[in-house]
């Protein structure tokens, strides 16, 4: 799996190049998009499915940019730069970068503790994540993993970090605290997405060599059921008992029950979608499509594509990239 996509994109925004000004909008929400041949981060404003999205910002972040993880305050973004061997830190306020924390090897999947802090940063090459405080940068830690670790997620009570290991076929379940590896529970075939229940109880795995999901009891650290999904699937959003699987190679959106795990229907959206996230309120689930440049709203309710929006060169946003506005 290439952390980078060296082709040449389709042409984008004529703005692309400058950084909007505009006052910061009182919406919903807000998306922060990695757009990694851009070098950006595309800030859009969300109001669920019932309007239109609306580009609003475009930060510069150096280092074609994939990874991002918004805290649960809202307050800071953390993007990972797989070419710049860099974390940035965003103010999502003020939409600048406070600061670019080095950080070795191919860091790629990013995760937050619902504290703000410590960051857990996925380096693709030496099978570990790295442990990253923010405010005190230099004194990094290691929890180890399998090989080629990718999508990381944390529980919401910041004792547990999940780590899909995509060439080990396996998710290590890692002890916040002591970083020991407590559990090590094999899944589908090329694990890439982790997603998190709200309760942290239930993980999803997004198997791309498998073509499937499979579904962690996270306290019985067992696979507790698996659904075939579309071709290549990359990341899982959850909206009520519904779960979102972007297909990459498909050009579409698996969408399945999560209480009987029966099949609900497939949606044709962008082509290559890889970041995937829910609204709050569950109405609307928003998909990145890296070949399309481009955003996809879906309504959560008729399983259809509402709005589309084009959002900049290469557009991943793998890992969590809403960001909840007052």
């Amino acid at each position: 799996m290439a952390l980078v996509r060296r082709a040449a994109a389709p042409a984008i925004l004529a703005a692309a190049a400058a950084l909007l000004v505009a006052p910061r909008p009182s919406v919903a929400a807000e998306a922060f998009i990695t757009n990694q041949p851009g070098n950006e981060v595309a800030v859009v404003a969300l109001d669920g499915a019932a309007a239109p999205p609306k580009l609003v910002g475009r930060i510069p972040v150096p280092g074609e940019p994939a990874g991002i993880a918004v805290s649960r305050d809202g307050s800071r973004a953390f993007v990972t730069s797989p070419e710049g061997k860099a974390l940035s830190v965003i103010d999502t306020a003020t939409r600048t970068v406070e600061k670019r924390i080095h950080v070795d090897g191919g860091p790629l999947g990013v995760a937050v503790a619902p504290s703000g802090k410590p960051v857990y940063v996925a380096d693709w090459y030496a099978a570990r994540l790295l442990v990253v405080d923010p405010d005190t940068p230099d004194a990094q830690r290691v929890a180890h993993t399998g090989a080629s670790p990718s999508g990381v997620a944390v529980t919401p009570d910041g004792a547990l970090v999940l780590s899909a290991d995509r060439d080990d076929d396996q998710v290590s379940i890692i002890d916040a605290a002591t970083l020991e590896r407590l559990a090590v529970v094999k899944v589908g075939t090329r694990p890439f997405g982790i997603t998190l229940s709200e309760d942290g109880r239930t993980a999803y795995t997004a198997n791309v060599g498998s073509n499937d999901v499979s579904i962690i009891d996270v306290a019985a650290r067992k696979v507790v059921g698996t659904v075939k999904v579309g071709n290549r699937p990359y990341a899982v959003a959850l909206a009520g008992t519904l779960a979102f699987v972007t297909n990459q190679y498909a050009g579409t959106v698996s969408v399945f029950d999560t209480t009987t795990l029966a099949p609900r229907t497939t949606i044709s959206v962008g082509e290559y979608p890889e970041g995937i996230a829910a609204s709050d309120d569950g109405r609307a689930v928003y998909v990145v499509n890296w070949f399309d440049n481009s955003m996809s709203v879906i309504d959560t309710q008729t399983l259809k594509v509402v709005s589309t929006l084009e959002v900049g060169d290469g557009p991943r946003a793998f890992g969590i990239f809403l960001r909840r506005t007052p």
